[in-house]
């Protein structure tokens, strides 16, 4: 069947993962056990072709290593055909709108990983997309680094609910994922962030909601000791993310005493390390901690491969149906 042929028989609102709110429990589940399945079968010699015939335009506004060759090694082992799309081939905003960019990729391909800033940009190109889309990243939310992150603590740890994840520092895309996607799994995921860089109150509240159906919890502070108390997982991200580089100089002094060092880590000595990389080491992050041995750091990205695989697989089974 052509791409043609194949948009005109998908409904006229595909399921896209713009959120890590976009997936419900048992999807979120039904993802990560099939990551599980496909990170065994590759240690096998035997991934499957899951996504043999399937094409995926990979449109990215954002630089990237781990997102750029997990998506397109996961897509390549599946069978499937990655479309890799630099800044400069595109030009959205500046050559076509993000519009006119989805409705025009929806006829060629399965399905649109896009990496951006604005997360508008991210909506108003699925809006117009009749194909499933994946936010690889923008500015507001990482579902996908999220899902890897599931996927670490369930490897090292186990049973999900009732375990307790603390992340320490800015309350940016990366912990508005975690807050998601953790509440929605049944962990407590604590939050200390300076004043002022407090999480998005919206997806507080979505995760408070979650968490209150998966007996999870939500916790909000800003005094990294009692975050990382007892704690079975301690995350932080960088202090600066890509497009607020003018602030880098104020942020340092405003999250002076949010780094993950040993000192910190003192408070919960057996909780595994988790930063979603790069890693400025030193800043966020001590040498010790991000190499030490409860480190599972390269776990996480190498698990980026098998859940991205699996959401893909997810999605387009959908679409195909």
């Amino acid at each position: 069947m052509s791409a043609t042929a194949r948009a005109r028989t998908v409904a006229a609102a595909p399921r896209h993962l713009l959120s890590s709110h976009d997936l419900d429990s048992e999807a979120q589940e039904r993802v990560l056990d099939a990551a599980t399945t496909l990170r065994d079968q590759r240690r096998l010699g035997r991934t499957p072709p899951r996504l043999a015939g399937r094409q995926v335009a990979m449109l990215f506004e954002k630089p990237s290593l781990r997102t750029r060759v997990t998506f397109d090694v996961g897509i390549s082992a599946l069978g499937g055909h990655p479309v890799y799309l630099s800044p400069d081939e595109v030009g959205i905003g500046r050559r076509e709108t993000a519009t006119d960019v989805g409705r025009n990729l929806s006829r060629w391909v399965d399905a649109i990983v896009f990496r951006t800033f604005g997360h508008d940009t991210l909506t108003e190109l699925a809006s117009a997309a009749s194909v499933p889309v994946v936010n690889a990243l923008s500015d507001h939310e990482h579902p996908c680094q999220a899902l890897a992150d599931l996927l670490t603590l369930r490897q090292h740890l186990g049973e999900l609910r009732g375990r307790t994840l603390a992340f320490i520092g800015d309350g940016n895309n990366v912990c508005h994922s975690l807050l998601l996607a953790g509440s929605l799994a049944g962990l407590t995921v604590r939050v200390a962030t300076p004043p002022g860089y407090e999480p998005d109150p919206s997806v507080v509240r979505a995760a408070l909601d979650a968490a209150r159906r998966s007996g999870g919890a939500v916790e909000l502070g800003t005094d990294p000791a009692v975050a990382v108390r007892g704690a079975d997982a301690v995350y932080t991200d960088a202090w600066t993310s890509m497009g607020a580089e003018a602030e880098a100089d104020l942020r340092r002094l405003r999250f002076a005493g949010f780094r993950v060092d040993e000192a910190l880590l003192a408070g919960a000595p057996k909780a595994l390390v988790m930063h979603c990389l790069p890693a400025h080491r030193g800043e966020e992050i001590s040498d010790g901690a991000l190499d030490g041995p409860n480190s599972v750091v390269l776990d996480q990205a190498e698990n980026r491969l098998y859940v991205q695989q699996a959401l893909l697989v997810e999605l387009l089974t959908e679409a195909a149906h």
